[in-house]
């Protein structure tokens, strides 16, 4: 199975967002970097305040999220909003169990 992932240059450091890995309720998803690892972002803020990187597969975050954390990758430009919806609403109906 794939992870969606896009990557963005943020503040000069290269970020790994996984648009559809919601990481709080407040909507916040996972992001990996090679000196904080795994966090939360907000996506909004990292995608208004960074760069597209149209070509990350020579980039050494990429190599070590594949071959290092044993993701297995489908880079993409930017998250289909009607899917983190309906995933951030089941999530939270999961949590409330």
């Amino acid at each position: 199975m794939k992870t969606d992932v896009i990557f963005r240059e943020f503040k000069g450091e290269i970020l790994a967002l996984f648009p559809y890995e919601i990481w709080n309720y407040k909507g916040d998803v996972a992001c990996y970097s090679h000196i904080g690892q795994h966090s939360s972002a907000d996506y909004n803020y990292v995608i208004q305040n960074s760069k597209c990187i149209n070509e990350p597969y020579d980039l050494p975050l990429y190599s070590e999220l594949e071959n290092h954390v044993g993701y297995k990758l489908n880079v993409i430009k930017r998250r289909n909003y009607n899917k983190y919806i309906d995933l951030w609403h089941s999530d939270m109906n999961m949590r409330r169990i």
